[in-house]
């Protein structure tokens, strides 16, 4: 389970005197208790499930891509790094991305699944494809792909 792989992971760089491991599987797990204690108010005893879990990782994810950025054109080249290296731990709990080939196959797939036809269907791929891919591909690129498939 990805919360124990998490966990884990922070007692290790607690070990080893890894700064920025620690801090970012700290963050981690402090972003996942909030996401549990609103989970736990909708009725959920357990908490969040690993593909929420994969989401909230996605999410920090492009966070960091955006402050990247930011700090980049602001000449916070030290703090640009610091955000790489947090990408850099955060990645390590999601699985491989998939190549290109893989995507379009993917998106076949749900195509075939849901019988998309127009633009109106464009929900429906995007559902499975979030569904079965979580932590995987790029929605927002796959998104697009999507798009043109179908407007096409």
């Amino acid at each position: 389970m990805l919360r124990e792989q998490i966990t884990t992971a922070m007692k290790d760089a607690l070990r080893s005197k890894d700064e920025r491991a620690l801090a970012t599987t700290r963050l981690i797990l402090a972003q996942m208790k909030a996401l549990d204690i609103e989970a736990r108010a909708k009725g959920n005893s357990n908490g969040i499930d690993d593909p929420s879990i994969m989401a909230l990782l996605q999410g920090m994810i492009k966070q960091r891509h955006e402050s990247i950025s930011l700090y980049e054109k602001g000449g916070r080249e030290d703090l640009a790094t610091q955000e790489r290296e947090e990408i850099d731990v955060i990645k390590r709990f999601l699985p491989e991305p998939m190549d290109d080939a893989a995507i379009q196959a993917a998106i076949d797939k749900a195509f075939s699944e849901t019988g998309a036809s127009s633009i109106k269907d464009m929900g429906k791929v995007m559902g499975v494809l979030k569904k079965a891919y979580v932590g995987q591909m790029d929605f927002a690129q796959v998104g697009a792909l999507v798009k043109a498939r179908l407007a096409g």
